[in-house]
């Protein structure tokens, strides 16, 4: 191992505490996954899906990355969305944003090279639109906090939209979707109460 030995040596102890803990694990793993959730979040290295609900590896399928932004132009996200709801099933779909969010506070930065300047446009949109209520917030914390909580609340909409989902409602399968943010300073996850079980809400 020429580079970053120290994480094979991890990965080696992770493997031999896991076959203590219990002898079939990876036998589990290699059978055929069935999670129920999917989680879309951002890719910050600080919000690792799994670990923050204390789900076990194979019980969550996810899709991660700046921003946790879902777009109709993102074969990437499109494709996993697809994946878990016409193949796996999942019956849970998590947006999950998260205070603190650096995608989110870059979007009303200045202007970057691309392609992160135009992965964030959605973003500026987002701030423009909710000018006036941003601007009314007592500092800029609490609008870049509530500016996470927005860009949650509307990517469950897009979502919402997306001809997967849209074509799982029509044929009667329950998927629900879920809008929650995370919070970096005690590790805790907040609902933000938006929810959709279908087409009418």
């Amino acid at each position: 191992m020429r580079f970053l030995p120290e994480l094979f040596q991890h990965n080696r102890h992770w493997s031999a505490e896991q076959t203590e803990q219990d002898p079939d694990f990876f036998e589990r793993l290699c059978a055929i996954q069935k999670p129920d959730l999917l989680w879309i979040g951002c890719a910050d290295s600080r919000v690792p899906a799994n670990t923050i609900v204390g789900l076990k590896a194979g019980e969550v399928f996810v899709h991660r990355n700046v921003g946790n932004i879902v777009r109709d132009d993102d074969p990437n996200c499109l494709s996993v969305l697809q994946y878990a709801v016409d193949i796996l099933g999942v019956s849970h779909i998590i947006v999950c944003g998260h205070y603190g969010c650096g995608g989110v506070r870059a979007a009303v930065g200045p202007a970057m090279p691309e392609p992160l300047q135009g992965w964030l446009a959605p973003l500026r949109d987002l701030a423009r639109r909710h000018e006036a209520e941003l601007a009314a917030l007592p500092d800029e914390d609490a609008r870049w906090a509530r500016l996470c909580e927005l860009n949650v609340i509307t990517q469950v909409e897009r979502v919402a939209h997306l001809p997967t989902i849209e074509a799982a409602w029509r044929r009667g399968q329950p998927v629900t979707l879920h809008g929650w943010v995370y919070d970096l300073h005690d590790g805790l996850l907040r609902d933000l109460q938006v929810y959709r079980t279908g087409p009418d809400g």
